[in-house]
């Protein structure tokens, strides 16, 4: 055995440890809870200079893939880690990867598919990746956490497959657990050995081709040989157990039980419910019951042979299922128990039950439930277990408040003229436009001082007509819908971060269709997507994507430049050099190592008749602003309108001074207000005229996330991007005098 320490950690951190220990050479990612930590905890390392780890951002999982594909091709030794609708946004790569066996390593910290909207642990999400052709190992405990990892890179580069670990969200991956490593980064790297390429990619004196095209016999002969590295799995994993036990001590195989060579009545299941079994099994048995629970280290290839074995002596098994193959009578995991042990000839008595959906807490009771059904006769062959009754509906309950009505916000307050093509907006002062009917009510979930509700409102005062929502993920759609409560007193739609624009476009055009065949009645309705949290990162392509094709509807953006709602990570809108989760101060980097993105000139550039930002420290124009973009979205096509929003909680400042940090981006001219009309800009407001431009280090130090700025080693930093707001600055002044830009 060679030498170990112990760590107090949880699965998550132990996974970072392993990555890197091992030494890999890069981890595309994209931020989705519960398996953010990895990243999280792998930039703090590399801040540290303990890893030279490469670390890409991608806007979103589907790229994250593919970044790492294109990586492995290259010969790199290649991690990533995502959950739930991450790896089903990105599982058109996973198939792609498998195919052409390039070897990586993925951690999928298993969490509940949306929708409905849920973040906790469940295995919907793994066992839809169930076909990809990726060896599939599960770890119940944050110790196999790290173990599986170390051993997925050499099974991995043994069969030239890429390989997932996968264990329970918010239960192993955030859990904390004494646990051993090893002491010494070489001990691993020797085991796992060198790699080596038969076919190098970038080897330019032997060019090859990866993924051409195939027809037949190619293609199943293609499949053949991945059937047959699958099968080759089930002969090396067994010596790569062994192997390392010599070096760890500890012993592994790809099914364990517990007190199951006597049972005669057996619970299967997966994950950490396995560690709550056992005191149920322990308890049983002082009571006389020859009970035993199973679990499965491995569900790709699935071990028929050895899981039957592990069966032997029992006359009934429960199989419990933290997710359902809905219609098939039982999930995934009960559905190859039954055919495991029909191939083998077990007549044994098989009950399922679906259980834990949502991460609902599973404990020593409910396992002990659970045989207690299975002995009953009378109990049916498929359930769901821990189902509860609703309550019986009340109408006079079911409506919290009154909705919102056309008579309710159609006052006239803004004017709405049309000169030379352009519209033209009077009165929406903010006294008057108070009058208006809140569609937002005041109860939701905001943290003190964020700028979600105050942007919301403020868009709202500028909009008369009737509004129908989409809000993408994010903390807006958090904080404001928590079932069964809603904040929404209008038509509210959520979806998710990569879609929302496509989604809303969809209904929107249906809407108006009704409204033409006159099922609906006519009248103007606004269509508004609100996005923020990084969602037009991810969101984006959807998002140019219905701009072009020039749906009447409009697009609302709060940026509070990061992933708040995953615990501020890095976005694509994140001031340079600010610090976050995943982009940390270190010895080695300053925090966000590239500028911020410039949507609004990208939305432009898509020819779309409006597009403008506002912030709340010019609330009248914020209101204008919104008014013109709604005239635009009722009759012409996409609007687009981005507000800077506060997040105290993240920036690191005070909730009561977000209207002056708002105040000082607009006077620096990182949020510079205007509006680009049919294709012609205009500034709004103008700090250099006004004698009130200040510096961007101005703007900097009022927030815990940049105030590290201000010392001297950071200074080209800031040099940097005070040049670059200067540069976008003059680009929309000149375009704002000239006469057609």
């Amino acid at each position: 055995m060679e030498k170990q320490v112990m760590e107090y950690a949880s699965g998550n951190e132990m996974a970072a440890i392993a990555v890197k220990q091992i030494g890999y050479d890069l981890m595309g990612y994209y931020p989705i809870t519960p398996s953010t930590q990895i990243a999280e905890n792998l930039d703090l390392m590399r801040a540290k200079g303990e890893t030279d780890l490469i670390m890409i951002a991608a806007e979103g999982e589907h790229s994250a893939a593919g970044i790492c594909y294109g990586a492995s091709v290259g010969g790199a030794r290649v991690f990533n880690a995502t959950s739930a609708n991450g790896l089903l946004y990105a599982i058109e790569q996973l198939p792609v990867q498998s195919g052409t066996r390039y070897p990586m390593v993925m951690n999928v910290v298993c969490r509940t598919v949306s929708g409905p909207l849920s973040i906790k642990g469940d295995h919907s999400d793994l066992m839809y990746i169930l076909n990809a052709g990726w060896p599939i190992l599960f770890a119940h405990s944050v110790q196999e956490v790290y173990d599986f990892n170390i051993l997925a890179l050499r099974l991995a580069e043994s069969v030239r497959l890429p390989v997932v670990v996968a264990y329970d969200g918010f239960f192993t991956s955030h859990q904390k657990r004494r646990c051993m490593r090893f002491e010494q980064d070489k001990v691993i790297r020797d085991f796992i050995g060198k790699k080596t390429e038969e076919y190098p990619f970038l080897d330019l004196e032997h060019p090859i081709t990866v993924g051409s095209y195939m027809n037949e016999p190619d293609l199943i002969n293609n499949r053949y040989q991945l059937h047959l590295a699958m099968d080759q799995v089930r002969e090396v994993l067994p010596d790569l157990f062994m192997e390392y036990k010599n070096l760890s001590g500890r012993d592994y195989e790809v099914c364990e039980g517990y007190r199951h060579e006597d049972a005669k009545e057996l619970l299967i299941l997966l994950g950490s419910s396995f560690d709550t079994s056992m005191e149920a099994v322990d308890k049983l048995r002082e009571e006389g019951k020859e009970v035993g629970v199973v679990t499965l280290h491995m569900l790709r290839p699935f071990p028929t042979e050895e899981i039957s074995r592990l069966c032997s002596s029992a006359e009934r098994i429960m199989v419990a299922d933290r997710q359902d193959s809905y219609g098939a009578g039982g999930g995934n995991l009960s559905l190859e128990l039954r055919a495991a042990m029909q191939r083998y000839g077990k007549n044994v008595i098989i009950k399922s039950r679906v259980y834990g959906l949502g991460g609902k807490d599973f404990y020593v009771e409910d396992a002990q439930e659970l045989f207690a059904m299975l002995e009953d006769e009378d109990a049916p062959d498929f359930a769901y277990y821990g189902v509860t009754a609703g309550q019986p509906k009340n109408e006079e309950k079911s409506q919290f408040f009154a909705p919102v009505t056309e008579n309710d916000t159609k006052l006239g307050i803004i004017e709405v003229t049309k000169e030379d093509k352009e519209i033209k907006i009077a009165g929406g002062s903010l006294n008057a436009t108070t009058q208006i009917t809140k569609r937002l009510a005041p109860g939701h979930g905001a943290c003190p001082g964020c700028g979600i509700p105050v942007n919301l409102n403020l868009l709202l005062r500028g909009i008369e007509d009737p509004v129908v929502f989409l809000f993408q993920t994010g903390c807006a759609m958090i904080v404001t819908t928590p079932y069964p409560r809603t904040s929404f007193k209008v038509p509210y739609l959520h979806n998710l971060f990569q879609n929302g624009a496509a989604t809303l476009s969809g209904l929107a055009e249906i809407c108006y269709e009704k409204q033409r065949r006159g099922e609906i009645p006519k009248g103007d309705i606004v269509f508004v997507m609100v996005s923020g949290d990084g969602g037009m990162d991810i969101g984006m392509g959807s998002a140019l994507g219905t701009a072009l094709r020039g749906h009447k509807l409009l697009l609302f953006e709060y940026d509070n430049g990061g992933y708040m709602n995953t615990g501020y990570q890095l976005s694509y809108s994140t001031p340079i050099g600010a610090r976050s989760s995943t982009s940390h101060v270190g010895k080695t980097q300053y925090g966000k190592n590239f500028f911020h993105k410039d949507m609004p000139q990208l939305m432009a550039a898509a020819n779309i008749p409006y597009v403008a930002t506002v912030a709340e420290s010019n609330p009248t124009d914020f209101i204008r602003k919104a008014a013109k973009a709604a005239e635009y979205a009722k009759h012409s096509g996409v609007a687009y309108v981005k507000a800077l929003s506060a997040c105290p909680l993240n920036w690191n400042d005070k909730p009561d001074t977000e209207r002056k940090v708002i105040s000082a981006a607009v006077d620096c001219c990182y949020f510079p207000l205007y509006e680009v009309e049919q294709g012609k800009t205009r500034l709004s407001y103008d700090p250099e005229k006004n004698g009130k431009k200040i510096p961007v280090s101005d703007w900097l130090v009022m927030m815990g996330r940049t105030k590290h700025l201000m010392k001297e080693e950071y200074k080209s930093v800031v040099e940097d991007l005070q040049k670059e707001t200067d540069r976008r600055f003059l680009r929309l002044k000149e375009k704002s005098e000239h006469h057609f830009l």
